[in-house]
């Protein structure tokens, strides 16, 4: 079975700017297209997961989204960084359709995709974010995770302490967690 990252999108790879519309407003928190790099040479899988609710919402349209996605790849890997697969949920139990779904954080059904389609297993990965929902999202998996105190990360650290939510690694950003977290478990067979 293959190791895999899921990383979270806005707040912890892009600067959060609140329903993202416009892909030539994409703009990264510095050192995560070097912390994607690393990742690949890590061996690792890389799949952003992503609660798109806006879709749901109205704020956003499908189509934006997935133009912001596709900017999103085009960009890393013009700095020399690959990303497998992106998954997001365009759902919300309040709005739309306010379908009960199995794929909005802290659900699990995005990481089952991906281990489905690449043969991940979820024990052996990890899963980066700045939100209680991504951390929450990880430890429903049995996955590693960490928070980054980008994006939502400062006032979410509270709200996982508050909730018994189990951070294996609080980060600085996403390459602090790829680096000092991602890395060493790796290097030390964990």
């Amino acid at each position: 079975m293959t190791r895999a990252i899921f990383i979270d999108r806005d707040g912890t790879i892009n600067v959060d700017k609140d329903y993202l519309t416009d892909p030539d407003q994409l703009e990264f928190i510095d050192g995560s297209p070097e912390a994607v790099a690393l990742a690949n040479r890590l061996g690792l899988k890389v799949v952003v997961i992503s609660n798109q609710s806006g879709v749901s919402r109205g704020i956003v349209t499908a189509d934006q989204v997935d133009a912001v996605n596709a900017r999103l790849i085009e960009m890393l890997e013009e700095k020399g960084a690959r990303v497998d697969a992106i998954y997001y949920c365009p759902h919300h139990p309040k709005y739309g359709d306010a379908v009960q779904c199995t794929c909005r954080k802290p659900d699990i059904g995005m990481l089952l995709r991906a281990k489905a389609e690449f043969d991940i297993d979820l024990n052996a990965s990890f899963v980066v974010g700045d939100k209680w929902s991504d951390v929450k999202c990880g430890e429903n998996a049995g996955a590693f995770t960490s928070l980054v105190l980008t994006g939502y990360g400062e006032s979410d650290y509270q709200r996982c302490i508050d909730g018994g939510i189990k951070i294996d690694y609080l980060a600085k950003n996403l390459y602090d967690s790829v680096t000092n977290f991602v890395r060493k478990k790796i290097e030390n067979n964990n």
